[in-house]
């Protein structure tokens, strides 16, 4: 009957059926009373979300102090109904860090195996059996293998709870000690990369750690070791901040894609994304992120980034769209009030947009991109006091992202606060140090600061990144612009003239561009075209007073002087009067010509002395009468 009642509890679970395997659970616990099929029956209540029962019966023996995976399932229903201190009393605050393994442990392993002494027999010194050490190491291996995995879990939800507590640097020490203990799990690694709470290069450095050795795909097949800790490898590495080591990156997603298949997969579409994302190519990311969502349509790991890239192309239709069916669907997701607050944010309403944003953020006081979205709403308004406040509390939640020390960075130099402004891009740099849009905020503070030669420096480094990036050219603008004007403030004229023009040429015609232009003009002793740029200004803003006062300047430089100027203008005039004299004399010989000729001969004759004798385009010719 035992037999009959585990066959159709399995059979129920396969199929979904959480109320049939609770029911048969019960009734075969009811026939052993063991603690296994105990452990059994509240495995089904936890995933069927009672959790409260699944405690009950955890609670009914010793097994969950003894037992590793019971403590495991009593913490996490503790986790699930948020009575954090309980779960927190349940697990002890200690990691058990004795089980740590690494990459670096590993090779010391592998040498002490190969290389280590034994006794001596016989008074001969002898290697030592390297068979025997490895049964040992693996008869241990395997007395830990039933509980390791539990007590990595255990890691996990002691960094959840501390993360609830917004403890994050013990969060962040028990999510590492996790995913050291047991490289396969996963939930904390994905709390440790999509809560940015290590910079760009401390996430390399842990992944290098870690020891994707101990993987043990198949124990048949030992031979499947060094490919599963490979793929694991490249797996994880898609998954790591995008701001450093790109060339590791595409290695990664070209093994994966190629050797593996996995080309098509949402998770490696959306690395890809990510990479363009950072490459300021957002066109490019669009495609994909659509790509992903067109076949996962509530794929809330992509939805950010698309939202992003939807914001910046200005798509307000497919924004507004998109905000709708999420809020049909998904009403209790933060993601969906995320998506509304960006629409709103889009078309500037501000205030709507601010108040979804906190929505969303109440929703899940640790979603990075709502927090970032509530404080651009109040820097869109001005309000730098409120950004800055916003933009802090974003810093401290998220540490290992650059992104909010550079925005409160660009906040104070808004206010005038250079000092506070540098220090928090320093920070930001020393957190990443690839990004053009923070070396240009540098370039920015070095200008204000008249630091011309410095702030040339940081901004040709920006466009160097940007470059190599292979962003689109309109993407880097606005710091080929800041380049002009400093080049222009360094006494650069030649090369400030020459992106000044380059700036025009990208699509940048705005009033103060022509205006700077013609003050480079200006200095380089061009008057003529000066004026010619500095028209061009006053078209685009006719009210503009910089490029007026110009205009005046350059006015009053060229009174005086001719149009064409010097020699060419005299050769001109040399050119007017000769065909003045071969028209009169055209006049006389053809004085015999009949009445109605000669009368209009005459009517041009008095019409070029009316006009000061100049003919410009040959019209007094009879011969084109």
């Amino acid at each position: 009957m035992q037999a009959y009642l585990r066959s159709w509890r399995q059979s129920a679970i396969t199929r979904g059926q959480l109320e049939t395997a609770c029911f048969v659970s019960d009734k075969l616990l009811a026939l052993t009373n063991s603690e296994e099929d105990a452990f059994a029956l509240a495995q089904k209540y936890f995933a069927a979300g009672n959790y409260t029962r699944a405690l009950s019966f955890l609670s009914k023996s010793d097994s969950a102090q003894t037992s590793p995976a019971a403590r495991y399932l009593a913490a996490h229903c503790y986790v699930q109904q948020n009575k954090h201190e309980e779960a927190l009393d349940l697990l002890g605050e200690k990691n058990p860090v004795h089980l740590v393994t690494t990459s670096d442990s590993a090779r010391r392993k592998l040498q002490h195996l190969s290389n280590g002494l034994s006794s001596k027999q016989h008074g001969k010194t002898k290697l030592p059996s390297r068979t025997q050490r490895a049964d040992r190491s693996e008869e241990r291996d395997r007395e830990d293998a039933s509980k390791i995995k539990y007590e990595a879990g255990m890691c996990y939800l002691r960094g959840v709870c501390y993360a609830k507590q917004n403890s994050f640097d013990r969060a962040k020490e028990c999510y590492k000690d996790a995913v050291r203990i047991d490289v396969q799990c996963f939930e904390a690694f994905d709390q440790l990369m999509k809560n940015s709470l290590m910079s760009p290069g401390e996430e390399w450095d842990f992944l290098e750690s870690l020891n994707f050795d101990s993987i043990q795909p198949d124990p048949g097949d030992p031979n499947n070791a060094p490919e599963a800790a490979d793929f694991t490898r490249n797996l994880y590495i898609t998954r790591l901040s995008k701001y450093a080591r790109p060339d590791d990156f595409n290695t990664a997603i070209e093994t994966l894609s190629t050797h593996y298949h996995l080309g098509s997969n949402p998770d490696v579409l959306l690395s890809k994304a990510e990479i363009l994302f950072t490459s300021s190519r957002y066109a490019p990311a669009l495609a994909i992120t659509s790509e992903i969502l067109e076949a996962d349509p509530y794929n809330f790991a992509c939805m950010p980034l698309h939202l992003a890239l939807l914001h910046q192309l200005n798509h307000t239709n497919a924004l507004f769209a998109l905000s709708h069916d999420l809020a049909d669907t998904h009403p209790h997701e933060p993601c969906t009030w995320l998506a509304v607050g960006t629409y709103y944010l889009s078309t500037n309403r501000i205030p709507e947009a601010r108040s979804y944003f906190s929505k969303a953020s109440l929703m899940d006081p640790h979603f990075g991109p709502a927090w970032i979205g509530f404080a651009h709403t109040f820097a869109a308004e001005g309000e730098g006091d409120q950004a800055i406040a916003a933009y802090s509390t974003a810093a401290r939640l998220f540490q290992g992202t650059h992104l909010p020390q550079l925005f409160l960075g660009i906040q104070e130099i808004a206010l005038g606060n250079l000092t506070i402004a540098r220090e928090y891009l320093t920070t930001a740099y020393n957190l990443c140090d690839r990004d053009p849009l923070l070396i240009n905020e540098i370039g920015v503070v070095a200008y204000m600061e008249d630091d011309y030669m410095s702030a040339v420096r940081h901004f040709l480094l920006a466009l160097s990144i940007a470059e190599d990036n292979e962003a689109p050219p309109q993407q880097n603008v606005s710091t080929r612009l800041n380049l002009a004007h400093a080049l222009r403030r360094a006494g650069r004229f030649h090369e400030a003239l020459e992106q000044f023009d380059e700036v025009i040429r990208l699509g940048l015609q705005e009033s103060g561009v022509f205006a700077s232009k013609g003050l480079v003009l200006l200095e380089l002793e061009q008057p003529f075209d000066a004026t010619v740029s500095l028209h061009e200004a006053l078209a685009i803003s006719p009210q503009d007073p910089i490029a007026t006062d110009l205009l005046t300047k350059s006015l009053a430089l060229l009174e005086g002087e001719g149009v064409l100027g010097g020699a060419d203008e005299e050769a001109v005039d040399v050119g007017f009067q000769n065909r003045l004299a071969e028209v009169r004399q055209q006049a006389k010989t053809q004085s015999k010509a009949p009445r109605q000729q000669r009368r209009v001969i005459r009517q041009q004759e008095e019409y070029e002395e009316d006009g000061d004798g100049m003919d410009l385009d040959g019209a007094s010719d009879p011969r084109r009468s």
